[in-house]
């Protein structure tokens, strides 16, 4: 481009003169000469640095999973299918595990105190942050009884009752976890049910009423209107 602008300025500009047309080739000419000296520059100094070692295929997979994940996240309802992807892939991570029964119930409770969680507020608050700090909790605990059910499978003879005991133990933890969090989401629908019979009526009842009330008002006067409105027929006239 640098050339093909100098040499138009070095052809017209003696072509008709000099003029306004001329400044402007001539300055082109000059600009895109400076940027092509800069590139240049860039090149040099770039080829001059050594190359990059290679990517590692697995961390170049991972970069473009996370990537991909964050891109999923930004979308309405991206976060929402991108737990549940991850619940299902944890549950076939479990298949055939002694946690998989309270892993589908802390599943099943934390789905309801989900739904819960709008409607918790005040004293109840800090209770739902405890329930998300337990399921986290037991989630970590359910996986670390499947390491210990793979690591049976191959483990020696003699270091398998010691780990049987172990296994044993971290199911009775997970058993009693999971019930106590079932216990954690009755209590707050009950809290939500007594909450919710504070009041004697609802609020949206009481506009319906109303809603109604004045719809039949509406259309009482309506009718009135009507029947001012309505021209009274002349008295028959007597032969």
């Amino acid at each position: 481009m640098a050339g093909g602008l100098g040499g138009a300025a070095i052809v017209l500009t003696p072509y008709a003169g000099l003029g306004l047309a001329d400044a402007f080739w001539a300055g082109l000419a000059g600009a895109t000469g400076a940027l092509a000296f800069w590139r240049w520059s860039d090149a040099r100094a770039l080829a001059a640095q050594p190359a990059p070692p290679p990517v590692d295929p697995a961390l170049a997979g991972e970069q473009a999973r996370q990537r991909l994940v964050a891109a999923v996240q930004k979308l309405p309802v991206g976060r929402t299918a991108i737990n549940e992807v991850r619940r299902q892939r944890a549950r076939l991570n479990l298949r055939g595990s002694a946690a998989a029964g309270p892993w589908g119930r802390l599943d099943r409770a934390s789905l309801t105190l989900g739904g819960l969680s709008g409607q918790l507020g005040g004293p109840a608050e800090s209770a739902v942050l405890e329930a998300a700090v337990a399921e986290r909790g037991l989630r970590e605990l359910a996986q670390r009884i499947a390491s210990v059910e793979r690591a049976l499978r191959f483990a020696p003879p003699d270091t398998r009752p010691a780990l049987i005991d172990a296994h044993t133990a971290l199911v009775e933890q997970l058993e009693g976890g999971v019930g106590a969090y079932e216990r954690l989401v009755a209590a707050a629908a009950g809290f939500v049910a007594e909450d919710g019979r504070m009041v004697t009526e609802h609020p949206a009842t009481a506009r319906l009423a109303e809603a109604a009330d004045l719809l039949r008002h509406v259309a009482a006067g309506l009718a009135e209107l009507r029947g001012v409105a309505r021209p009274v027929p002349p008295p028959p006239v007597m032969p």
